[in-house]
């Protein structure tokens, strides 16, 4: 409403000065007072200007700025009126229009005032014309019946604008309460345990929470950048799922995994389409495996706990019995060094047995693993004699490499030595025991960007066939070969030391396991 009356304002004068401009001495407009008129004019669109600049200002009340923009009014049109001769000029309806705006914006009390004010200048102006001169007495009625129209035009607008401020204030309400479900909404999405973003049809993130950020990268992921350069695979994911119809919120014949920027999750991703347009914006659900598979491996460990409790007593005594009389046949005093050699990996194998054992039954019974600042550099190369001294594996054939700087974790260290043994087992077993001429690889490190240490290892073996790769850390789940614990066991085994084991093909062919292990680091002031 403001608007527009700024807009009238500026009109006005413009107009008043062109129209006698164009009109001539015989117009009837500037017959009195032309200088005074002209002046009039110039103050009027002066102070309109001022109104418009001033509306950026922040006033105290909209009653103030009724009462500014009123008395603005009446002082320019009372001195047109008066520089044009009075209301015989007919430019008095010029108030009109100002009134009927301003009342509806002020209260009772103020459009009374306002419309008390426009009269009390039309009735001046007459006056002060009559004294300057011979007035006929229909100007005076004239002035009086226009008083009383702006009177009638005020209280006339009462009542629509009641309905305008009851509106106005029905609006505020509602914007305050969407405004308050917005943040709500946003509060919710943002706190959800669920990890969600939403993409549009230009593979552009305009929604995403904190939960989906850190799996994707925070760096990366966030408002209006690109899905593709925070995730290449989940684009590539969500492509394939475009491609496949997009509408069962599945994959077709794709995997539908990729690595967290961490490096040290699995994450599946699902799609939904918001709305019917084509292209739609997408929902994605970003759903951390290693969560789902914690649950789904409850069961079976209760399962497994229940077998471990009932054998493992059988299987500790003969483990018992065995490395006794390895310790005995260790006191002859005729064995050869070669012989004293071979009761010592009796007993050595002998311990690490009733440790699996132990570490099978912690596991089952849930308790925490005792863990200890461990430096990998020197744990590995004496695991890796260690190893290849037990397995009779050629040194050469089992390669060590890492980064120069020492790699600290915090690990259990007995546990650690099962699940790479574990691994390293595995690598004999179905990789390297096929072509004697290959080697496996032990190599440690610090991920990139996420700096967590890891160690890994690498064969050059078939690797593991696509369909599979979900099922391998299955308990029981062998391939043919084994009794498929040990990876099962491994990854429990990680999970408990605060760990992540994760397996991925090799370039070239191959398999990699990688266990990424927590920072020890990111606890340090």
């Amino acid at each position: 409403m403001i608007g527009l009356l700024s807009l009238y304002r500026l009109l006005v004068p413009l107009l008043l000065l062109a129209m006698q401009s164009l009109a001539g001495p015989d117009w009837g407009l500037v017959a009195a007072r032309p200088r005074l008129f002209l002046d009039a004019c110039i103050a009027y669109f002066t102070a309109a200007v001022l109104l418009v600049i001033a509306r950026r200002l922040k006033w105290s009340s909209l009653r103030i700025v009724a009462l500014v923009n009123a008395s603005v009014d009446a002082i320019a049109v009372g001195f047109i009126l008066y520089a044009s001769g009075g209301v015989a000029s007919g430019l008095g309806i010029l108030l009109v229009l100002p009134v009927l705006a301003l009342t509806v914006l002020a209260d009772r009390r103020d459009a009374l005032l306002i419309a008390a004010v426009a009269a009390l200048v039309v009735l001046a102006q007459q006056a002060v014309t009559g004294l300057e001169g011979a007035t006929p007495a229909a100007d005076y009625t004239t002035a009086g019946v226009l008083g009383v129209l702006v009177f009638v035009v005020a209280l006339a607008t009462f009542p629509v604008a009641n309905r305008l401020r009851e509106s106005e204030a029905l609006v505020r309400r509602q914007e305050i309460d969407l405004a308050n479900l917005a943040q709500l909404s946003q509060y919710i999405v943002q706190h959800l345990r669920e990890s969600i973003l939403v993409v549009d049809a230009q593979d552009r993130i305009r929604l995403i929470n904190e939960s989906a950020a850190q799996i994707l990268g925070d760096q990366s992921a966030y408002p209006d950048a690109l899905i593709g350069e925070a995730s290449p695979r989940l684009l590539f994911l969500l492509e394939s799922w475009r491609q496949g119809g997009g509408g069962s919120g599945t994959l077709p014949a794709v995997d539908p995994t990729f690595v967290a920027a961490d490096g040290g999750r699995v994450i599946r991703a699902h799609f939904a389409p918001l709305g019917s347009s084509s292209p739609a914006p997408v929902l994605i659900f970003l759903e951390d495996t290693g969560l789902i598979a914690e649950q789904v491996q409850q069961s079976k460990l209760a399962a497994l706990g229940r077998l471990s409790a009932s054998i493992a007593h059988e299987i500790r005594n003969p483990v018992g019995a065995m490395s006794h009389a390895g310790q005995l046949l260790a006191e002859s005093p005729h064995l050869t060094e070669e012989e004293r050699r071979l009761t010592q990996i009796i007993r050595t194998n002998a311990d690490r047995v009733s440790g699996i054992i132990d570490n099978v039954q912690r596991l089952s019974r849930r308790e925490r693993a005792r863990l200890e600042l461990l430096s990998l550099p020197p744990w590995t190369e004496e695991f890796h004699v260690e190893f290849c001294e037990t397995m009779q594996w050629p040194r050469a054939r089992l390669m060590v490499t890492g980064t120069p700087s020492d790699v600290e974790v915090r690990v259990d260290p007995d546990q650690l030595r099962q699940i790479v043994w574990n691994l390293c087992d595995n690598a004999l077993k179905h990789a390297s025991q096929d072509n004697l001429g290959q080697s496996i690889e032990i190599r440690y490190g610090r991920m990139s960007p996420s700096t967590r240490p890891f160690l890994e290892v690498a064969d050059r073996g078939p690797g593991v066939a696509s369909e599979h790769v979900e099922r391998i850390f299955e308990p029981f789940y062998s391939g043919g070969r084994g009794t498929g614990l040990g990876l099962f066991l491994a990854r429990e085994l990680a999970q408990a030391n605060g760990a992540t084991l994760l397996y991925e093909p090799r370039g070239g062919g191959g398999s990699v396991f990688r266990l990424v292990f927590a920072d020890p680091r990111r606890w340090e002031s």
